[in-house]
């Protein structure tokens, strides 16, 4: 009886481990392959950069808003990948000396991880050779890390889940079907969203995990920790996307209009709330596994603290 308990407890974890294996890739042999980034294309699709939505802007003009999104897309990617890997880390613990499937699948999630940030360096290096020089990615991914680390492990892998599933959600919804972006960076992108869709099964199993271990108290102090972390990412949104919108500005053959300018910084922060808070809300079924954590209490008060930012 207990061999079959812990053979139904390894399954999903091996399903990971299959897909891991089955999905593996090299940066340059399988991703960059020696190329360069494509000034003449787009980075993000207009469902995610929203730069289509200001009318004033040229076509080259959206596409440079596009190409700057881009780049702070991949500099958050790997930003929240240090503190993911490092959470991910701290869960191998937990399967030191049971499930050596479930230890093995954190392992190769970690090994991808560190993968992924090695990836976006890279990619951050090929997008300044054919940038302007000025662009500056405000947040320091360990402040960042250690910031969000002191959180609950409940919360911590609920905002991860919800980066993950994001993840998944902007390439199968807006990225793959846009013929017009870089072909380099829709490559990153896919090769990315490929690993990624095991991690996110991953982050659920544990966050569920996790989530059992807890009582009631436990859990309502969790969801005070879930919502300082959403405010700490609305915080560095707000701070990446006024940095962005100023880059953008002063980069252009062409002076703005003061409300041309407004304009211009409102879109960079609603694009990226929409990137990286309302789209996994709206997009993925993150809400679903929240909600069926909690009770209507907590419900209610999520929901609120995140209407603001939808």
């Amino acid at each position: 009886m207990n061999a079959v308990i812990q053979s139904t407890s390894a399954a999903p974890y091996l399903r990971a481990i299959t897909a891991s294996k089955r999905a593996r890739w090299e940066i340059d042999h399988d991703v960059l392959r020696g190329r360069s980034l494509e000034q003449e294309h787009k980075y993000l699709p207009d469902g995610l950069s929203l730069a289509h939505t200001l009318a004033f802007l040229s076509e080259s003009e959206q596409r440079f808003m596009s190409q700057v999104q881009g780049r702070s897309y991949a500099n958050i990617f790997g930003l929240v990948e240090r503190f993911i890997n490092a959470k991910v880390l701290e869960l191998s613990q937990h399967h030191w000396f049971g499930e050596q499937a479930a230890l093995e699948a954190l392992v190769r999630f970690s090994d991808e991880e560190l993968k992924h940030q090695e990836l976006f360096r890279r990619v951050e290096q090929l997008a300044a050779r054919g940038m302007p020089e000025g662009y500056r990615f405000l947040p320091d991914p360990n402040d960042v890390a250690r910031v969000v680390l002191e959180r609950s492990t409940w919360a911590v892998l609920a905002l991860t889940c919800h980066i993950e599933l994001f993840t998944l959600a902007h390439y199968k919804r807006s990225i793959e079907p846009d013929a017009s972006l870089s072909p380099l960076f829709k490559d990153v992108l896919m090769f990315h969203w490929k690993e990624e869709s095991q991690h996110a099964v991953l982050d659920e199993l544990e966050w569920l995990r996790e989530d059992e271990a807890l009582s009631s108290a436990e859990r309502t102090k969790a969801v005070d920790d879930l919502l300082a972390l959403v405010t700490a990412v609305d915080g560095i949104l707000q701070l990446q996307a006024a940095a962005d919108a100023g880059y953008f500005a002063d980069h252009l053959k062409r002076r703005l209009s003061d409300t041309e300018l407004a304009s211009v910084k409102a879109t960079f922060l609603r694009a990226y709330r929409y990137q990286y808070i309302g789209s996994g809300i709206e997009q993925t079924r993150f809400p679903e596994i929240l909600f069926g954590l909690v009770g209507d209490l907590e419900s209610t008060r999520i929901q609120a603290a995140l209407g603001p930012l939808l």
